[in-house]
């Protein structure tokens, strides 16, 4: 399973919006949805047919068109965790179950299908930590955006061994 190859966290995140810079994020994570559930990711506002991105290196593990997140991409990757890209206009051409991608590579394109038909353009942004080779609780993606760029300690190094401007 691809999980094997992506047991590490990631060295920084992606943003997975072109054009949007850490400052334009805003949380509405647990935000009330309809049928008594809760936001369980981050909406990113940009233009229909915005480039989505892939936030970690990893693969292409689903391709759907469907249900509540309308068009999709789920990547598992590098956390380990699976990334789920959801109302998208369309998908990056050419894009595959089972494809390598690199952080920053085009998954497809912002838009608003499934039940954000009534919504402005937006990519939902959602984290799953894999656990027990399993997707886990989904995570606030935010403060991990936020801290793009911020360096991260490899799993055997200790805090103490960041660097002073981490």
């Amino acid at each position: 399973m691809a999980t094997i190859r992506y047991h590490r966290p990631p060295e920084a995140y992606h943003l997975p919006v072109e054009g949007l810079s850490p400052a334009d994020l805003v949380s509405t994570w647990h935000a009330p949805r309809s049928g008594g559930r809760v936001h369980e990711g981050a909406d990113l506002f940009a233009p229909r047919g915005t480039k989505v991105l892939s936030a970690v290196r990893g693969e292409v593990f689903r391709i759907r068109d469907g249900g509540l997140g309308g068009k999709s991409v789920t990547v598992i990757g590098e956390g380990p965790a699976f990334y789920y890209y959801a109302h998208l206009d369309g998908w990056a051409p050419g894009l595959r179950e089972g494809q390598p991608v690199t952080a920053g590579q085009t998954l497809g394109f912002v838009g608003n299908t499934g039940n954000a038909r009534s919504t402005p353009s937006h990519l939902h942004f959602g984290v799953y930590p894999i656990l027990r080779a399993r997707p886990g609780r989904p995570v606030d993606p935010i403060p991990l955006l936020r801290a793009l760029g911020l360096p991260r300690a490899p799993p055997e190094e200790a805090p103490s061994q960041l660097p002073p401007s981490a």
